[in-house]
């Protein structure tokens, strides 16, 4: 299952910017997270696939979505001005973003690349 985000879980489950400039991963494992809107079509298109995934995935990844209405103060953190945008978080490495409502298979590719994580 995808788990919704608030400011205040992802402050502790992904990065805690009010405390740290520099980039520091909270997760124990990977983690893709979702910036999406209820209204937004592609965002729709994308969601039943992020939960497949978060099942093919399960105990390997974490797979959260932040509703850019609701956590404006997120969105605007990390940039966010079109949605669906997508941020691949490793656990030793940098964060790397993807725009757009990625398919499957470039999904599981950068699951793989950037993530380093196999089903």
């Amino acid at each position: 299952m995808t788990e919704n985000l608030t400011k205040k879980s992802f402050l502790k489950k992904v990065f805690n910017f009010e405390e740290n400039k520099d980039w520091k991963f909270e997760g124990d494992k990977p983690a893709l997270i979702d910036f999406y809107a209820d209204w937004c079509g592609p965002c729709k298109m994308l969601a039943p696939v992020l939960e497949q995934l978060s099942e093919e995935y399960e105990g390997k990844i974490d797979i959260y979505k932040i509703d850019t209405e609701a956590e404006q103060e997120l969105a605007a953190a990390f940039g966010i001005r079109s949605i669906p945008s997508m941020l691949f978080c490793p656990k030793d490495a940098e964060p790397q973003m993807a725009n757009g409502a990625l398919p499957k298979a470039d999904l599981e590719r950068v699951i793989a690349e950037v993530l380093k994580v196999t089903k």
